[in-house]
């Protein structure tokens, strides 16, 4: 079983879109795919989910999303609960997220800092989202887990982050994108080393506590909505575009660098994805990925070429990052 998040702390740059597409291509293809919607906006719940659904799922009598389970840890009344995993399609399912979530990141920050003590009920509250997600993935029989987070540096998303093994960064072609990655790349430096220091004083603890290890490891960048003109981004992106290798270098692996390679013949490079315009709205209304389309969703005339052009460019994106983490996939 493999875990990927989709992290970046600028917002806005299609990282719910692409874990939403890219768990939709996987378990196309065969691969036993969950979901993790750790974003306390549950952007990435709504986009499976119709509004009855959501509905039912946030209910409090029925008490079905990834914070229900956190709810005996913190109320001191126990560890997590089994995880409700929603089932979207027979290779598909969904840890549905909540706006409650928000309410864990208080406790995971007085946790993380408990954890310098040895105290394993700290590192219980620090590991929930890893814990809850290796249950669910067995349940489920996951091959893959794919994990949306929120775009900060905040206590959730470093707990959440805990649990991946890999991380993709979706990029707008922007300057903030760029500010993004410098930000982002010494956190996760930072959070790699504080949490090896962590796990040396938890050596002792009872064997059924699954400690993760914290790899966190980049995966590689996607970049998402740029124009194309002829082939090539319009002038105003190909800016920051052609920046990219460079700062990912710098910032995420923390490399010296002195000649980076061009963006389209770098190998972190997982993927440049065009903005195809008007078939995301038609896939936020039928809740499902652009590729798969119909006419009956109103893909028809232009929009059927671009279904088909949407389909391969996910496909080799989810090849590409396959390849890279290790993932079977035709």
């Amino acid at each position: 079983m493999r875990t990927i998040a989709f992290f970046n702390n600028k917002g806005g740059v299609g990282k719910t879109s692409l874990a939403f597409h890219l768990a939709w291509m996987f378990s196309q293809a065969g691969v036993r795919t969950l979901v993790a919607d750790l974003d306390p906006q549950a952007n990435l719940t709504s986009m499976f989910l119709e509004d009855d659904a959501l509905l039912d799922l946030w209910d409090d009598a029925r008490d079905q999303t990834l914070f229900s389970a956190l709810r005996p840890l913190i109320a001191r009344k126990g560890d997590i609960a089994q995880p409700h995993i929603e089932r979207i399609h027979k290779h598909l399912g969904l840890l549905p997220g909540e706006l409650a979530l928000s309410r864990f990141e208080d406790l995971l920050s007085e946790n993380w800092v408990k954890c310098l003590g040895g105290e394993e009920g700290a590192f219980r509250v620090v590991t929930a989202f890893h814990r809850l997600i290796r249950s669910a993935a067995k349940e489920f029989k996951a091959e893959l887990v794919l994990i949306d987070v929120g775009p900060n540096l905040g206590a959730i998303n470093r707990s959440a982050l805990l649990a991946a093994e890999h991380i993709v960064l979706p990029l707008a072609p922007d300057l903030f994108s760029l500010q993004g990655m410098k930000n982002l790349g010494p956190s996760l430096r930072t959070w790699r080393r504080e949490w090896k220091d962590r796990l040396a004083r938890a050596e002792d603890f009872d064997d059924d506590l699954d400690l993760p290890s914290g790899e966190m490891q980049p995966a590689g960048y996607v970049v998402m909505q740029h124009s194309i003109r002829d082939s090539r981004p319009v002038k105003a992106y190909q800016r920051w575009i052609e920046a990219v290798p460079t700062v990912y270098r710098q910032a995420v692996l923390n490399e010296e660098v002195i000649d980076a390679p061009k963006v389209d013949q770098d190998p972190y490079r997982l993927a440049l994805l065009k903005h195809y315009r008007s078939l995301m709205p038609m896939a936020m209304d039928a809740h499902k990925p652009m590729f798969l389309l119909k006419p009956a969703d109103g893909a028809i005339g232009a929009h059927v070429q671009a279904v088909q052009d949407c389909y391969r460019d996910f496909h080799d994106l989810a090849s590409r990052l396959a390849a890279h983490c290790g993932i079977a996939f035709e």
